[in-house]
């Protein structure tokens, strides 16, 4: 099929990689496909390129795990020379272990190969390949129906037909620029290059706060085997180092374990014709305790009848009450601990743990009715379900869990549980000053030299969009969600109108981050209508509708979506 006259993607990583396997699956050839990469890599992106990874950081997936490309990964690496990876090479003659996590920067190197693997199919099916590397793309415009004009950072200008945007990650350094000490992220991880003979706080628990803590105490000291165990050993010229973990709930991410077959398949979530049916029955909104129910409830009883019999009657707010009662009695050093050994045994027996696994599919399956819930229900989702999703799904690798404790019983590592209240202000020499109250109420002010805010990737909203061209509300909108009762959002705009949006004759939306897209991925305009050619598949300009984005999973499903639109 050579109908289409031009496709742009805006960024060239792991997004941009799947739109164009699924164009090739599909058997979509246009006749030009450009592709705008700010870097020097296609492929990888920010997670696995240098940008967001050094040698020790892995991936949380292993290769069983990897959605398919045209060459699997593990016929990639036997193919590859792996001394940069003694832990994941392999004595010759044995085929790596599938089940291991991947370093970051090799998985980047197999997506990099596979994505020129498939720019080479299209080029043989007559498609012209115009690939700018180390080009920025500032602005999208439509003056013309017919074309968008892409201009690059050089002030090149090129009109193509249809632009799908997958610029992937985007992060801030505006206190970097403006305070010593600062850091609005740990990437790229080769900003920390001196050692720190001091203490430093981080912000945050996620995969994103392992990464700060990997690259820091890796500059600090170095770890050793012992025992059987790893031990971690504090340079004697900065042996004043140490990290403080500051989080609102004081959990740890929970750690991989041995899991049954893929949850992010696409049969058994809600499709499009499903999700139609129901809010034509039901007033116009998706509800989610019936989601709640079909995609988490349901598949648990088929895992594990005995413990969907304990939970078959909770109220969602009564299921995650008492899924985080225990994290909360226990000292969350002790919890990791256990949670390690839980894990362990499902990866040495073969046995999947089902609430958390079902769990984590989920939190997948709900992308794609979140965007037709009503505005209580999204409410409810974000203050109830996703803290406890955030924490399940992180699936933190063994090998990372090892140096954490390593750490921490070398007396570096500690964890601050804070509440609501808790900030931060910039130090008038270097670092800042973290204000919070502790555990036993004593409130504290105390200054760190380095501090990283590392509690991952934060939406963008509409009017930090860098695209000036396509924001006079033709194109592109924030996104809102309709309240199923008018009388809440009455009172919840009555509360704080910052967030929620009033029409006549007596309608309120609440505004959701980032920006209105439909099932296909496609912009919506101002008043809702879809801008057919522009499709957007970043994650933090659609984090409000897309509530939880799992990875390459989530690029490989979007790209089919969006590559089935085109047809």
């Amino acid at each position: 099929m050579n109908n289409i006259d031009s496709i742009a993607l805006i960024g060239g990583g792991p997004a941009a990689l799947f739109v164009v396997k699924h164009l090739m699956a599909e058997k979509i050839y246009p006749k030009e496909l450009y592709i705008f990469e700010k870097s020097e890599n296609l492929g990888s992106g920010m997670p696995y390129s240098h940008y967001g990874a050094n040698f020790e950081h892995v991936a949380n997936v292993s290769a069983n795990e990897l959605p398919e490309l045209p060459q699997s990964f593990t016929d990639f690496v036997t193919k590859k020379d792996l001394k940069d990876y003694p832990d994941f090479a392999n004595k010759a003659g044995e085929s790596i272990n599938e089940y291991q996590v991947i370093p970051r920067l090799l998985l980047g190197n197999y997506l990099e190969d596979q994505f020129y693997h498939l720019l080479k199919t299209a080029g043989k099916h007559g498609v012209m390949i115009k690939v700018f590397k180390n080009t920025k793309v500032v602005d999208i415009d439509r003056k013309n129906d017919d074309f968008f004009t892409v201009i690059t950072e050089s002030g090149d200008a090129h009109n193509v037909s249809k632009v799908i945007i997958c610029t992937g990650h985007q992060w801030s350094s505006e206190n970097e620029i403006r305070s010593k000490g600062w850091y609005d992220s740990p990437y790229p991880p080769s900003k920390f290059n001196i050692v720190s003979n001091h203490s430093v706080a981080i912000r945050g628990t996620s995969l994103t706060a392992v990464d700060a803590v990997k690259t820091l105490a890796r500059l600090n000291g170095k770890y050793v085997e012992e025992n059987g165990g790893l031990k971690y050993l504090i340079n004697e010229e900065n042996k004043n180092f140490s990290i403080t973990l500051f989080s609102k709930r004081g959990f740890l991410p929970a750690l991989r374990f041995h899991s049954e077959g893929s949850p992010y398949s696409e049969g058994w979530i809600m499709s499009h014709d499903e999700i139609q049916e129901y809010k034509q029955e039901h007033n116009g909104f998706v509800d989610l305790d019936y989601v709640f129910d079909l995609n988490f409830k349901q598949p648990l009883r088929k895992k594990n009848e005995k413990f969907y019999q304990e939970i078959k009657d909770l109220t969602i707010e009564e299921f995650v009450e008492k899924m985080l009662e225990l994290r909360e009695k226990l000292d969350s050093f002790q919890l990791f601990k256990a949670e390690y050994a839980e894990a362990e045994k499902s990866i040495e027996r073969h046995q999947t743990i089902a609430w958390k696994e079902t769990l984590s599919a989920f939190s997948y399956a709900i992308n794609y009715p979140a965007k037709h819930f009503s505005a209580e229900d999204m409410m409810r989702l974000r203050k109830t379900l996703l803290p406890l999703i955030s924490v399940i799904i992180a699936s933190l690798p063994q090998s990372s869990y090892k140096e954490l404790i390593a750490l921490y019983d070398a007396g570096v590592l500690n964890l601050i549980s804070v509440d609501d209240e808790s900030h931060i202000e910039s130090h008038e020499e270097e670092g800042i000053i973290y204000h919070y109250t502790d555990e036993d109420g004593n409130k504290k002010s105390d200054h760190y030299r380095l501090y990283i805010d590392a509690i991952g990737q934060q939406p963008v909203q509409f009017n930090s969009i860098p695209f000036e061209g396509l924001k006079n509300g033709r194109f592109i909108s924030s996104g809102y969600i309709k309240f199923k009762d008018p009388e809440k959002g009455k009172s919840e705009f009555e509360r704080d109108s910052s967030h929620i949006m009033k029409t006549e004759p007596d309608n309120y939306y609440l505004r959701v981050d980032g920006l209105n897209i439909n099932d296909h991925f496609q912009a919506l305009d101002y008043y809702g209508k879809a801008t057919e050619d522009l499709y957007i598949m970043a994650v933090p300009y659609i984090a409000g509708l897309n509530p939880d984005y799992s990875g390459l999973d989530f690029c490989d499903t979007a790209g089919k979506r969006i590559v089935q639109s085109l047809v």
